[in-house]
């Protein structure tokens, strides 16, 4: 009987682990796993000559999808929007070859408001329209190399998981970077210790925003010292900042001179000026982030600046209700699988509105509200088989709220 060998590297049978045989040749497990190993450089090398394709979503569109979930705030979605699609013409222009004389600059954003107005959940909502790798990221947690926390590199390996470690479409994603203000300098003043978690982390993320070949530890550096690292080049991920600045309409308000010396307590500077005192982050520039504490070096790689609106009483109402998934519709939904018919009425939520507003939460501030008027009716009615409806009216809701912790808070 003939000895059975591998047509491929003439090994025999018994030097091998497995062998395939087919109808006139053989292979050996270890041709296999060579061929599969050339197979899939070769695709590799194919999908990076290839162009990937790009649903140009129009900023129109896109504003309108971000109209579906976020409430008001129409220039910081008409900035988004613009911003984000100029990302996907200028990957469409990289991918069309070499000879064009003007090379697009990528635009990163930074976003300024106040806690609740919207930032992050723009930001959520966006990604549900991107056909490109999102992930957002917390600056809180972000320390300078060499100290406990994490590196400025973490943020790319969020992104790298996002994109299903696919290196070539990590590249051309986009990132928001949550709470920038959190690593503000501590101090105008140059200082002979290290701001840990403060300008370092900024000079850490100049790298970044530039764009550069970055080293990336896929599992995360501190936790796998002895991982391989992935290099991707950040020329082409479009970088998205917010934070709250709490304390920054001051700046603005110094560098506009609105406020006079003495007691008087009409602003005379501001009327003349026709300033909206209400609303002061509308004004804000680059200049007042620099006296902020935010390095020239970020904000020149951060060239977009733009706001959002505090909440008023109308635009939390409408929060309350208006959006694809408000809390009055997920209440609803709560409610309804238990088969209860709920409802609010006009004057409850007016109720609801007016406590958000004197805990100055913002839009997190209701959620908090409304848990506290629906807990009891949620924890008493599924077991009530009789229950079909229940009504929630001022009345209801001022009861529930004097029975709760909202009735200690005194807002100053």
């Amino acid at each position: 009987m003939a000895q059975v060998t591998c047509s491929f590297c003439g090994r025999s049978k018994k030097d091998v682990d497995l062998m395939i045989s087919g109808i006139h040749a053989h292979i050996c497990d270890k041709c296999i796993s060579q061929a599969n190993q050339i197979l899939t450089e070769e695709l590799k090398t194919k999908s990076k000559e290839a162009a990937p394709e790009f649903k140009l979503v129009k900023p129109v569109e896109m504003k309108k999808h971000l109209d579906q979930y976020v409430v008001g705030q129409d220039e910081a979605k008409k900035i988004l929007s613009v911003a984000v699609y100029n990302h996907y013409k200028r990957l469409t222009q990289k991918k069309r070859g070499k000879n064009d004389d003007i090379i697009i600059e990528k635009s990163n954003i930074i976003m300024v408001g106040e806690t609740g107005t919207g930032k992050t959940y723009l930001a959520r909502s966006l990604a549900k329209i991107l056909e490109v790798p999102f992930c957002i990221a917390d600056a809180t947690v972000l320390t300078e190399a060499g100290y406990v926390g994490e590196d400025v590199e973490s943020i790319l390996t969020r992104l790298l998981q996002a994109a299903d470690y696919k290196v070539e479409a990590a590249e051309r994603g986009i990132v928001y970077i949550d709470e920038l203000d959190k690593i503000a300098r501590k101090s105008d003043n140059p200082s002979i210790t290290r701001d840990v978690s403060g300008e370092g982390v900024q000079q850490g993320l100049l790298k970044l925003l530039e764009g550069t070949h970055v080293n990336v530890p896929p599992q995360g550096g501190r936790k796998h010292p002895d991982q391989k690292m992935i290099s991707i080049n950040t020329e082409n991920i479009l970088f998205i900042c917010g934070g709250a600045f709490d304390g920054i309409h001051r700046v603005i308000g110094n560098r506009l001179n609105t406020r006079q010396l003495g007691f008087n307590s009409v602003d005379k500077a501001m009327e003349k000026a026709g300033i909206d005192e209400e609303n002061m982050l509308q004004y804000v520039t680059a200049q007042d982030l620099k006296s902020f504490g935010l390095i020239p070096e970020l904000l020149g790689r951060l060239p977009i600046v733009t706001f959002l609106n505090p909440l008023d009483k109308e635009t939390l109402k409408m929060i309350l209700t208006q959006p694809k998934n408000a809390l009055v519709k997920q209440y609803h939904k709560l409610f309804e699988m238990e088969g209860i018919k709920l409802e609010f009425t006009e004057d409850a939520l007016d109720y609801i509105v007016e406590k958000a507003m004197e805990n100055k939460l913002g839009a997190r501030g209701l959620r908090s509200i409304c848990e506290s008027i629906v807990t009891d009716a949620m924890f008493e009615l599924p077991s009530e088989k009789e229950s079909s409806e229940l009504v929630i009216n001022r009345e209801y809701a001022e009861e529930k709220i004097e029975k709760s912790k909202f009735k200690k808070l005194r807002v100053a």
